[in-house]
């Protein structure tokens, strides 16, 4: 099956959603729960048997939160798909092996500690570009990016494989106007979005992809944050470059904040399920300089 064939996968005869798009205006599918058939889609995959990989970032404090992830991960994460766990740490040696089911595997992988939060943010794209260019691309076919501080509750599984797939922020998805969402709004920032241009406010905390696809949207935010940088410019926020990408580059699948609520809020009823979900904890306390 080729890849082109993605949004044909997707589609659903028992779709029974009227209370939310699943739909966006360039007519790639937003996918919610009710919105696709998950024995079909799941089957469809498994033929083609895919190798997933996803990649977190755990330094610091951070890395109490692996055993969370990755067991949560071991219920809910396309299971029964071939599945790795890339994860970056600067603490090799204090993880402890984690039973897996067969065909799921975690690869450590060595990275620097950071004196900033802000600055642990920008190298998960440095360090998902470096390792697509080495050796990552011969190892996966599909490449997740996700925050290492949350925990799966339900399914979350080939329904979201696409060319490219980004996930809805859960702050402004029910946003009608575009002015309201935090886009860049500094014009000497590469991350510059002008006013009244956008579709959607994109979450950076879960991405996927086909690894080619991923590789060009990871380049081109690393590239222009080091642009940034040397111009002396720091985009607001960890989304900026991101969305920018997706203004131009249409993801061919949005997931629905299903694949990305909080723990900090209460769930609203157009959100039937919650996929996965950041924990709540003390920014001042896990992040090297504190913060939010």
């Amino acid at each position: 099956m080729s890849d082109d064939d993605d949004d044909e996968v997707f589609v659903s005869p028992r779709s029974s959603r009227t209370d939310v798009n699943a739909v966006t205006n360039w007519n790639a599918p937003l996918v919610w729960e009710g919105t696709f058939d998950p024995v079909v889609v799941d089957g469809i995959y498994k033929n083609t048997n895919p190798r997933i990989a996803v990649l977190v970032l755990a330094v610091g404090k951070y890395t109490r939160f692996i055993k969370g992830f990755v067991e949560s991960g071991e219920k809910y994460f396309f299971v029964g798909f071939r599945v790795t766990y890339y994860i970056f740490t600067d603490d090799k040696k204090g993880i402890r092996p984690m039973k897996l089911a067969p065909g799921r595997h975690i690869s450590l992988q060595e990275v620097p500690s950071a004196n900033r939060w802000q600055d642990v943010v920008l190298s998960k794209m440095k360090w998902a570009t470096v390792s697509i260019e080495n050796w990552l691309h011969k190892e996966a076919d599909y490449l997740f990016m996700m925050d290492i501080d949350s925990i799966f509750h339900n399914r979350f599984g080939a329904e979201s494989l696409s060319r490219l797939t980004a996930t809805l922020h859960r702050g402004y998805y029910k946003g009608k106007k575009r002015d309201p969402f935090p886009y860049e709004s500094g014009p000497t920032s590469q991350a510059y979005i002008p006013f009244g241009e956008g579709d959607y406010y994109y979450t950076a905390a879960v991405l996927g992809g086909y690894m080619e696809d991923k590789y060009k949207l990871v380049k081109y935010c690393h590239e222009k944050s080091l642009e940034d940088a040397k111009n002396g410019v720091e985009a607001a926020w960890q989304e900026s470059h991101l969305n920018k990408y997706f203004l131009y580059n249409k993801p061919t699948k949005v997931l629905s904040p299903e694949y990305l609520w909080s723990d900090y809020d209460a769930v609203p009823k157009d959100i039937r399920v919650v996929r996965i979900s950041q924990l709540v904890k003390n920014y001042a306390e896990v992040r090297p300089n504190g913060g939010h």
